[in-house]
C-alpha cells in the first residue's frame, strides 16, 4: 500500500511555495491516499508511550509548548503501518519532493509524534537556525474533533518586525492566516528568518488530544553533521 499520494504532490508548484506570503508555506489536502489515512489514523501510537514535556523553559520569555511528544526511533514497538510509512518518507520518491519544494539537497529528516491536551498551546516562535523546516501531518478528523476547540497552524505575519530571538504574543502580529487542521491535511513550512507559526490554547474536552505527526527538516550540512555526531544526538525539540 502506497501512503502518499503522488499526483498531488507533483501538483504542487515549487515556485508558489516559496513565494507565499508571508513565509513559504503550503496547506493541501489529500497528500496520504484515503486508505493510507485511515490506516495511520486507526493505528496511532498509544499515549502511554509519549514522554511528558510540560512546563519546560523556553529561550527569550516565549511560554513552555506542553504537550506529550514521542520521538521516532526503529526500535519502538509500533503498528507496521506507521513503520512503513517511514519508510516512504525515506524512500526516494519523498526525499526528491522535498528537496524541490525547499530548494536544497543538504537535508536531513527525523520524525515525531505530538499530543496536546486541552489548556495548552505553542506560543509563536521562529525554529531553531538548525531546522529547514515541517512537515506536519494531521491526525484529528470530525469523529474526535470539533474545529472550535481550536488546535489549527496559524501562519504568523510580523511584517519583518520581530528579531526571531523575541516572545511576541498572537495579537503583536499583523496578520494570521490559519491552517486546516481537519483530516487529511497537512502543512509543509520553510524556517526563513520571519517565519512564526503558533496554535492558539486548546479549549477542547478532557479526554481529548490534538494529534500531529511532524517530518522535522533539518540542514545536513557538514557542520550539521559534525555536530550530531559530537553530541549523539538523534532527537530535535
Amino acid at each position: 500500500m502506497s501512503f502518499l499520494d503522488y499526483d498531488r504532490l507533483d501538483a504542487i508548484s515549487p515556485e508558489a511555495f516559496q513565494s507565499a506570503h508571508p513565509y513559504p508555506w503550503v496547506n493541501p489536502a489529500g497528500l496520504l491516499t484515503e486508505e493510507g489515512y485511515r490506516s495511520l489514523y486507526e493505528n496511532l501510537p498509544d499515549v502511554r508511550l509519549f514522554e511528558r514535556r510540560f512546563g519546560q523553559q523556553r529561550k527569550y520569555g516565549q511560554q513552555s509548548h506542553d504537550r506529550f511528544a514521542l520521538e521516532y526511533d526503529e526500535k519502538l514497538d509500533l503498528p507496521k503501518p506507521w513503520k512503513d510509512f517511514v519508510a516512504e518518507l525515506r524512500a526516494p520518491a519523498y526525499q526528491a519532493w522535498i528537496r524541490r519544494m525547499l530548494g536544497t539537497n543538504d537535508i536531513y529528516m527525523n520524525f515525531h509524534w505530538h499530543y496536546t491536551p486541552a489548556g495548552c498551546s505553542v506560543s509563536p516562535h521562529c525554529d531553531a537556525k538548525r531546522k529547514l523546516g515541517s512537515h506536519i501531518f494531521y491526525f484529528n478528523t470530525e469523529e474526535d474533533w470539533d474545529p472550535s476547540w481550536g488546535g489549527e497552524t496559524l501562519v504568523l505575519d510580523d511584517e519583518g518586525r520581530f528579531e526571531s530571538d523575541s516572545a511576541p504574543a498572537f495579537e503583536d502580529f499583523s496578520a494570521s492566516y490559519g491552517a486546516n487542521a481537519l483530516g487529511n491535511h497537512s502543512l509543509l513550512f520553510a524556517r526563513k528568518g520571519n517565519s512564526w507559526p503558533g496554535e492558539r490554547e486548546l479549549t477542547c474536552p478532557e479526554g481529548h488530544l490534538r494529534k500531529v505527526f511532524i517530518v522535522v527538516l533539518n540542514s545536513d550540512s557538514p557542520l550539521g553533521r559534525i555536530k550530531r555526531k559530537l553530541s549523539g544526538a538523534r532527537r530535535e525539540f
